[in-house]
């Protein structure tokens, strides 16, 4: 027990000087006011909170999210190609891009896809 005390006690020390080092040797620079507030999807935090937010620029990052994901779905079905049978692999591939054409024909017929709104 007395040793845990003291290896506690030591990594506590060692941490505490090497913070007290990155204070002191850190490089410190004076910033402006721009630089040292927040950026939030380029609207500015110090004024009104309740400005109209684009609609169509939140479509369009859920739509790259969802297909985000499913990038990294498409990896296994890739990887799993050797271990199951190749019926079962085409159905299953097939399905599945199936299922994305049909989100991206919906995406496309609901003018999500169309900058020029």
């Amino acid at each position: 027990m007395i040793i845990m005390t003291i290896i506690t006690m030591i990594i506590t020390l060692i941490s505490n000087i090497l913070m007290f080092l990155s204070i002191i040797l850190s490089k410190k620079s004076f910033t402006d006011r721009e630089k040292s507030s927040p950026f939030e999807c380029g609207f500015d935090p110090k004024s009104s909170a309740r400005i109209p937010f684009s609609l169509h620029f939140f479509l369009i990052t859920v739509i790259f999210l969802i297909f985000d994901v499913e990038i990294a779905l498409i990896f296994p079905i890739i990887t799993t190609f050797k271990l199951v049978n190749f019926l079962t692999w085409i159905m299953t591939s097939i399905f599945f891009f199936f299922v994305l054409l049909v989100g991206l024909y919906h995406e496309w017929n609901q003018n999500m896809l169309n900058w020029s709104k």
